[in-house]
């Protein structure tokens, strides 16, 4: 077996720097050392701390912070830093992180994991504690309905695990029902909240447990917030680290009543991922002053939210995810609630990156409804879909003469330049490239 462990490992760090200077991505290695030996990572010695994250939102931008928060706390991190977040990506970074007998060298590891392929990563090793930060409509085309990821989610699961499960999510923090191992986050009541679900569509309003009507008493953000069951006793948890007050307009949440932190982007998203880091460090054992310190005004460099100039103009560019209308949602929301005068760009050229799909029924789940707001003076649309945009915007009140349609993404790029004012563009990766190579 040692022998095994050895060429495995040897494999996969040679396979990896060659990979590099062909500028490949970080799951090749893993692939084909998984070809060889399948069941590689069973044999691995990890570090007694392994912190895994999954779910359909949000992973990539809380590891790098809980990474972040961890090496300035001076600890050696082993973590999936470029995004594969399936089993051939994770396969990589720890094997290339492994001494040639298995051994991973990093103090910690902590990894984001695929949430439809993590009973794939972890059948051969667990992770002590696993975080789920919600779980939504996603990517139709391979992730079907939210109820169908829980099960699949819950493949990976057993008593060996330490949940840590948002607790605004009915359908998340059902992986703690009658469960002793959990422990839950979330936010009170905020300043921001709203007491009526005001998206297009609303997934709380039935109990994921036995489909009896829900109450709310209040809402973050879609379906996320403070509920209960008119039936079972399915109901929102008592949370161990918990936002008790936050303000997107002066960019701060505080902890536990103790911990402020700012914020270098302002939104609901960004607090509860901020909030899910800063509990991956207090089971990490670092000091809450320290990782509050280390989170305030720290920039994503994942490239999920990207300033840009054009001409004499400025912008931000919010990555959204196609096919994940709450993801669209909390894009939309920055932009309507800026307080100065802005256009928005909306691009969709192509759907996705993995899969031959030209299926657009979700653009009718996003809220577009919200960008009627007396800031937003345009709405730019763009790419091969501004027709099917077009038509989802012709359903909202929105004013036909604030309203560009552009085929042309170039074109589209050339006409904002001309104008005044800061600038929104929501779009997804598989998109992101096309604005960014004509942006400054």
């Amino acid at each position: 077996m040692k022998i095994k462990v050895f060429l495995g490992v040897a494999m996969c760090k040679t396979i990896r720097f060659l990979a590099k200077l062909l500028g490949r991505g970080s799951s090749l290695p893993g692939q084909i050392t998984l070809k060889f030996f399948p069941d590689i990572l069973k044999y691995i010695e990890l570090p007694d701390k392994v912190i895994a994250v999954t779910g359909s939102n949000g992973k990539t931008s809380t590891l790098e912070m809980i990474a972040h928060v961890l090496k300035e706390a001076g600890l050696k991190v082993a973590y999936n830093k470029e995004g594969s977040n399936q089993i051939e990506g994770v396969t990589t970074f720890l094997l290339c992180d492994c001494t040639l007998s298995g051994k991973v060298k990093s103090d910690i590891v902590i990894m984001e994991s695929d949430e439809r392929f993590a009973r794939h990563t972890f059948k051969h090793f667990k992770p002590k504690q696993l975080f789920i930060t919600n779980l939504y409509r996603d990517q139709l085309t391979r992730n079907g309905h939210p109820e169908w990821v829980y099960d699949v989610i819950g493949e990976c699961i057993d008593d060996s695990m330490e949940l840590i499960l948002n607790a605004d999510d009915p359908l998340v923090s059902k992986f703690g029902k009658d469960r002793a191992n959990v422990r839950y986050f979330g936010a009170q009541r905020l300043p921001m909240d709203s007491e009526e679900n005001t998206s297009v569509y609303h997934d709380g309003k039935y109990c994921p447990c036995c489909k009896a009507p829900m109450e709310y008493d209040y809402y973050h953000y879609n379906h996320i917030g403070s509920y209960r069951c008119t039936n079972c006793s399915h109901k929102r948890n008592d949370t161990a680290w918990t936002i008790t007050d936050a303000s997107l307009e002066e960019g701060y949440i505080v902890v536990n009543g103790k911990y402020k932190i700012e914020l270098s982007f302002s939104s609901i998203y960004h607090c509860y991922n901020t909030l899910a880091a800063f509990a991956a460090a207090d089971i990490a054992g670092v000091d809450g002053e320290v990782a509050a310190k280390a989170l305030s005004g720290y920039d994503l460099s994942s490239g999920r939210i990207v300033k840009f100039n054009l001409g004499k103009r400025e912008g931000t560019l919010l990555v959204s995810k196609h096919e994940n209308s709450i993801s669209y949602d909390q894009s939309i929301k920055v932009a309507a609630e800026d307080k100065r005068p802005v256009s928005v760009m909306v691009i969709v050229d192509a759907i996705s990156r993995k899969y031959q799909t030209y299926e657009t029924s979700w653009l009718w789940d996003i809220d577009f409804e919200n960008l009627k707001s007396d800031n937003i003076k345009e709405v730019v649309l763009a790419g091969k879909y501004h027709e099917d945009l077009k038509q989802r915007f012709s359903f909202t009140d929105i004013e036909e003469s604030k309203i560009r349609n552009f085929e042309s993404i170039p074109e589209a790029v050339d006409y904002l330049r001309q104008g005044e004012g800061y600038i929104y563009v929501i779009t997804c990766f598989s998109d992101k490239h096309k604005f960014c190579e004509l942006a400054e």
